[in-house]
C-alpha cells in the first residue's frame, strides 16, 4: 500500500539520535531548523500580534498526545485559513493503519508518567513527498495567544497530537502562513501516499442526473469500504463569499471531512416492511470548525430521523451534539457540494483481499529545448514532451493516472506550472519515441496545481502517454504514477531509433528505413468453419520480429485497424509479410498471406491485394482481399 517504506529524515535530523541527546542532557529539545520564533510563523513579521510559543506542559496539566486514541473530533480550526489540512486530518483520525504511519511509534512518543525523565520535548511525523515519505521532526514549542493554542487544537484541552502534527506538516513547507488556503486533494495525498481524485459534482451534474449520482454513490461506498480519505467543499466564488454560511448551515470556502457512507434501513409499517425494509443513502460529515452543522433533512434533532429505528440510529453512533458532525443523504450531498475529493490508498499487493493495482512510477523532467514542447495546442513542438509507452493487455480496463509536479505550496507558488497530459494509441510494437501525431484517446484537465488526476477506460492496445506543460519550454521536475488492473509494462522512450547496443559490437548494423504497416481490413475470406464461417486473425512480421492482431469472430469480412512499425535494416531482402490464420481450438488454420517488398517512400497509402499460399503454394491464389496501409520513410526517426 505504499505505507510500510522506510522514511528518509527530512534535512538530516534523525529522531532517535535528538532525542537520546536531549534525554541524556536533561534539556528538552530545541529545533533551530524551525525555531519558536516569527519566521515560523508566517513570511513577514506581525501578522499575529501577541504570540507565545509554549511547550504543553506550560498550557494545561497532564499533557497528552492522544486522549481515548483519536477521532475525528480530536481535530478544529484555528485562526489559520487550513481548513482543507483539518478536514484531511479529520479523516486521518479515523483510518488507524494511516495515522499510525503519519504519527509513528505513538506509544513510545506519549507523555509517560511513570518515567517522565525520558519526555525530550521532541516529536516526529511522517509526510509522503513525491514518491517517499520523509520523517519530520519538531519541538514541542507551540505557538500560543493569552495561554490559548492559536491554530489546530482539540477539543480536549490536554489533547496535542493534532496541533503538532500540524506543526510538522508547517515545518515541511516553511512556516504555517504556507498552510493558509490549499487543496483537500494536496493533504490528502501527503498523508497516505495514495492518488487524490477532484470530483466537480455541479459541473458533472451529479445532482440531476440519477445515473451519474448511482455511480458517485457506488464509487464512494466502495472507496470508503477500501479505507479511502475522502472529503468534501463548497468553493467560494469571492472573498466576501470565504467562509460565509449558507441558508442550510453548510459553509462556503470551506472543508468538510467524509467519515462515513452508510445505506440506512427505514422503518416502515406491515408485514412486508419487516422482512424487507428500504434503505436510504446517506453520509457523514465534519465540520472542521467543530461547530456550525447542516440544517436541512436528517440534521441533528430533524423529524426525519424518526424514520430511522432506534437500534439503527445507535449502529450509526447518531449523536445530537453541536460537534460540527452530521448527516445528510447522498442526494443532498450531491444537491448542496460542489467538489469532492477521493484520495485513495492504491493496494499494489497481490495478497490482499481488495483489488490490487499494478502500479508504474517515473520521476521526470520538462528539460529544454528537446524535451518542453507544451500541450497539444503546440503543434510543432509537442512530442518534444517526456514519452513513456504502456500497454493495456485485457479487452478493456480503467486506468488510474497522476501527474504530480515537484513545487512549493499554494497557487502563488512562482515554480508551479500549468501542467497536464495527453494519451496516444501506438503501434503494437513501438519501442521508440513518437515523431508524428498519432491519434489522440484521452487528455487531462490542464491546471496550474500540485497534481493532476485522471481516471479513464482504455482497450487493449499499446499507448504512449506525454506529460507537458500548457505552453512550451517551461522547464520543471515531475512524479508520474500509472495504475492498471494487469502487468503495463510502462517504460520511458529514450531513444528517437534503434541504437548500437555496445561500442564493440561490430556485427550491428543500422536500419535503412523505418515502415509502418496497419492492417485495415479483409473481404471475401475462405469459410473454413461449419458454424459463422472463420475466426480471422493477421500476423505482420518483418526482420523476426512480429505484431498479431486480435481475433474476429465469426466473420469473413473482418476488420483489424491493427498498426506495426518495422526499423528494417535488409528491406531489399527481407519484406514485409502479413498472414491471415484462422482460430481454432486445437490448431489454426492458414487463410492466405500477402508479402510486401516495397521500400520506395510512400505516406499513408492504401493497398488492396491479393492473398496467395505459403511454402509450395506461394503461387496459388487464395479467396478474400487484404486491406493495408503503409508508410515508408528513409529517415529512421520521421516516424
Amino acid at each position: 500500500m505504499g505505507l510500510f517504506s522506510s522514511p528518509t529524515p527530512y534535512h538530516g535530523q534523525v529522531y532517535s539520535d535528538l532525542r537520546k541527546q536531549a534525554q541524556t542532557s536533561g534539556h528538552p529539545f530545541i529545533d533551530t531548523d524551525f525555531p519558536p520564533d516569527d519566521k515560523s510563523l508566517f513570511y513577514t513579521k506581525g501578522k499575529l500580534a501577541g504570540v507565545e510559543w509554549k511547550r504543553p506542559k506550560d498550557i494545561c496539566e497532564n499533557p497528552k498526545l492522544f486522549v481515548e486514541g483519536t477521532s475525528s473530533g480530536d481535530v478544529s480550526q484555528g485562526q489559520l485559513g487550513n481548513c482543507w489540512f483539518v478536514a484531511a486530518a479529520s479523516c486521518l483520525a479515523n483510518e488507524k493503519a494511516i495515522w499510525q504511519k503519519v504519527i509513528p511509534n505513538h506509544k513510545d512518543q506519549e507523555w509517560d508518567d511513570q518515567h517522565p525523565e525520558k519526555y525530550g520535548g521532541i516529536f516526529h511525523f511522517q509526510f509522503w513527498r513525491y514518491g517517499e515519505w520523509i520523517d519530520v521532526v519538531i519541538d514541542d514549542f507551540l505557538p500560543t495567544i493569552g495561554g490559548q493554542l492559536c491554530f489546530v487544537h482539540s477539543t480536549s484541552k490536554n489533547e496535542f497530537w493534532s496541533a503538532l502534527l500540524e506543526k510538522a506538516y508547517a515545518k515541511l513547507f516553511g512556516c504555517y502562513e504556507a498552510l493558509d488556503g490549499g487543496s483537500l486533494e494536496e493533504a490528502l495525498t501527503d498523508f497516505t501516499g495514495g492518488i487524490a481524485e477532484d470530483i466537480n459534482i455541479k459541473e458533472g451534474q451529479y445532482a440531476t442526473d440519477t445515473v451519474k449520482q448511482m455511480e458517485l454513490w457506488d464509487m464512494a461506498y466502495k472507496e470508503i469500504q477500501r479505507r479511502s480519505l475522502m472529503a468534501a467543499a463548497i468553493p467560494a466564488q469571492s472573498a466576501d463569499e470565504m467562509e460565509a454560511k449558507t441558508d442550510t448551515g453548510l459553509v462556503k470556502g470551506h472543508a468538510y471531512g467524509i467519515t462515513a457512507v452508510k445505506k440506512v434501513p427505514l422503518e416502515g409499517t406491515g408485514l412486508f416492511n419487516f422482512f424487507k425494509k428500504d434503505k436510504i443513502k446517506m453520509v457523514r460529515l465534519r465540520n472542521p470548525w467543530g461547530g456550525v452543522e447542516w440544517t436541512g433533512a436528517f440534521s441533528d434533532g430533524s423529524p426525519e430521523w424518526e424514520k430511522i429505528g432506534k437500534g439503527d440510529r445507535e449502529k450509526l453512533g447518531l449523536t445530537f451534539e453541536d460537534d460540527g458532525e452530521f448527516w445528510m443523504t447522498f442526494d443532498d450531498f450531491c444537491t448542496y457540494f460542489t467538489n469532492m475529493a477521493i484520495c485513495r490508498v492504491v493496494n499494489t499487493s497481490f495478497f490482499s483481499l481488495h483489488k490490487a493495482w499494478w502500479e508504474a512510477k517515473f520521476h521526470g523532467a520538462w528539460k529544454n529545448p528537446m524535451r518542453a514542447g507544451g500541450c497539444l495546442n503546440n503543434k510543432d513542438t509537442f512530442l518534444r514532451n517526456p514519452q513513456y509507452v504502456f500497454k493495456i493487455t485485457d479487452e478493456e480496463d480503467e486506468v488510474m493516472i497522476s501527474l504530480m509536479q515537484k513545487s512549493g505550496r499554494g497557487d502563488g507558488d512562482p515554480d508551479k506550472l500549468t501542467v497536464g497530459f495527453s494519451i496516444m494509441k501506438v503501434e503494437e510494437n513501438r519501442r521508440y519515441r513518437v515523431h508524428r501525431p498519432q491519434e489522440i484517446v484521452k487528455s487531462s484537465a490542464f491546471r496550474n496545481s500540485r497534481s493532476i488526476f485522471l481516471r479513464h477506460t482504455l482497450k487493449k492496445g499499446r499507448y504512449v502517454l506525454l506529460p507537458c506543460t500548457f505552453e512550451p519550454g517551461k522547464e520543471g521536475q515531475f512524479l508520474l504514477r500509472m495504475y492498471t488492473s494487469s502487468d503495463n509494462d510502462a517504460r520511458e522512450m529514450m531513444y528517437d531509433s534503434p541504437q548500437k547496443p555496445c561500442l564493440c559490437c561490430f556485427c550491428w548494423s543500422a536500419p535503412q528505413m523505418v515502415t509502418k504497416v496497419i492492417t485495415r481490413r479483409a473481404t471475401g475470406l475462405e469459410k473454413q468453419d461449419s458454424v459463422g464461417g472463420a475466426d480471422p486473425y493477421c500476423i505482420i512480421s518483418c526482420e523476426g520480429e512480429k505484431v498479431t492482431t486480435p481475433v474476429q469472430k465469426d466473420t469473413l469480412n473482418p476488420g483489424w485497424d491493427t498498426a506495426a512499425i518495422f526499423y528494417r535494416k535488409k528491406p531489399l531482402t527481407k519484406p514485409v509479410k502479413v498472414q491471415i490464420w484462422n482460430s481454432n481450438n486445437i490448431r489454426d488454420e492458414f487463410m492466405g498471406q500477402a508479402i510486401f517488398v516495397a521500400t520506395e517512400p510512400c505516406e499513408s497509402k492504401i493497398l488492396e491485394v491479393d492473398l496467395y499460399g505459403r511454402k509450395n503454394e506461394k503461387a496459388t491464389k487464395k479467396p478474400g482481399k487484404l486491406i493495408v496501409e503503409m508508410t515508408i520513410c528513409k529517415e529512421v526517426d520521421a516516424l
